[in-house]
C-alpha cells in the first residue's frame, strides 16, 4: 500500500514510487541502475543521491572518488555509488548552480554553492531521510535492525514531517492519526 504526499509541490510515494522532480514530471527511479549497492536493492530514490552528495559538499569540499569513499563508509560497505552515477550527478549540481569546482592537483574538488545550500535545506527532510538511510544500512550491515523495519520507521516519520507541516490539525484529524499510530502499536506486540 503505498501512501501519496505533497510537500513544497512534490509528490513522494513512499516505500517504492515515483517523486516529481523539480520540473514538475514523474522522474523513474535513478540514472538507470541501482546506484552501484551491492545488496540487490535500491540505496536512493530519484534526487535522493543529489542531496546526499550535496550535504557531504555542505560539510566540506570533496573530490568525486571522496564522495564515493564517503558514501560506502556511511553505509557500511553495503553500497557504493560508481563512478557513472556520482560524475554525471556532479556535473548535474554544477550546471545547476548548486556546486562550484576549482581544480586542485589536477582534479576537480566540489563545493556548495549558496543556491546549493538553499535547495538543500529546502529538501531538508528528504535529505534527513537518505543520511538516515545509510546509516540504517551500516547498522544492519553490523547486525543492527532489519532494512525493511528501518525503512517503514523512516516512512512513518516523513509522513507525520509532511503532514504536521502542511498546517494545524482539527481534533478529528488528530484523533485519526492517534487512533493509527496506536493500532501500529498494538499490531507490532502482538507479533
Amino acid at each position: 500500500m503505498h501512501h501519496h504526499h505533497r510537500h513544497h509541490g512534490c509528490e513522494r510515494r513512499f516505500a517504492r514510487g515515483p517523486m516529481r522532480g523539480e520540473f514538475g514530471h514523474d522522474r523513474p527511479h535513478g540514472h538507470g541502475g541501482r546506484h552501484g549497492s551491492r545488496g540487490g536493492g535500491r540505496m536512493f530514490d530519484h534526487g535522493e543521491l543529489r542531496l546526499v552528495v550535496l550535504a557531504l559538499i555542505a560539510e566540506q569540499p570533496r573530490h568525486g572518488y571522496e564522495i564515493i569513499k564517503e558514501i560506502e563508509d556511511r553505509a557500511g560497505g553495503s553500497y557504493s555509488p560508481s563512478p557513472g552515477v556520482i560524475y554525471p550527478t556532479l556535473t548535474l549540481l554544477e550546471e545547476l548552480g548548486h556546486a562550484s569546482t576549482e581544480e586542485r592537483d589536477g582534479k576537480k574538488l566540489f563545493a556548495l554553492t549558496e543556491a546549493g545550500r538553499s535547495w538543500m535545506q529546502a529538501n531538508q527532510p528528504a535529505v534527513d531521510v537518505a543520511l538516515a538511510r545509510m546509516q540504517a544500512a551500516k547498522l544492519a550491515s553490523a547486525g543492527g535492525q532489519h532494512p525493511g523495519i528501518i525503512r517503514a520507521t523512516e516512512n512513518l516519520r516523513m509522513a507525520m514531517r509532511l503532514r504536521m507541516g502542511r498546517g494545524p490539525l482539527s481534533e478529528t484529524e488528530l484523533r485519526a492519526i492517534a487512533d493509527a499510530l496506536d493500532a501500529a502499536a498494538r499490531a507490532i506486540e502482538e507479533s
